[in-house]
């Protein structure tokens, strides 16, 4: 079994920050890209950034400049800090990666989500 632990969501004031976090735990043997996706009331879930397992990153348009992805491969752990955020960063955001259990093709995972709420 595998899980996706999600922190760090909340509510902030436009221009503020915050910093989620994603542990994978469970009977892990690779993980490969790690990535978050976020999905507002009414609207299809959209990604956010991700980050290969060997540090490569892609981001929305929309985040670009403000969010960035990390992840700390000892701990098996994905970052999003998010700076300068606005109302229309509002969203449950879902932590989403490729984990292999056993040697061969990974699997698609996803954690229960974190709601960020940005309004004054």
């Amino acid at each position: 079994q595998v899980q996706l632990v999600e922190s760090g969501g909340g509510l902030v004031q436009p221009g503020g920050s915050l910093r989620l976090s994603c542990a994978a735990s469970g009977s892990i043997f690779s993980i490969y890209a790690m990535g978050w996706y976020r999905q507002a009331p009414g609207k299809q879930r959209e990604l956010v950034a991700a980050i290969t397992s060997g540090g490569s990153t892609n981001y929305a348009d929309s985040v670009k400049g403000r969010f960035t992805i990390s992840r700390d491969n000892a701990k098996n752990t994905v970052y999003l800090q998010m700076n300068s955020l606005k109302p229309e960063d509002t969203a449950v955001y879902y932590c989403n990666a490729g984990i292999a259990t056993l040697p061969g093709e990974p699997y698609d995972y996803w954690g229960q989500g974190t709601q960020v709420t940005v309004s004054s």
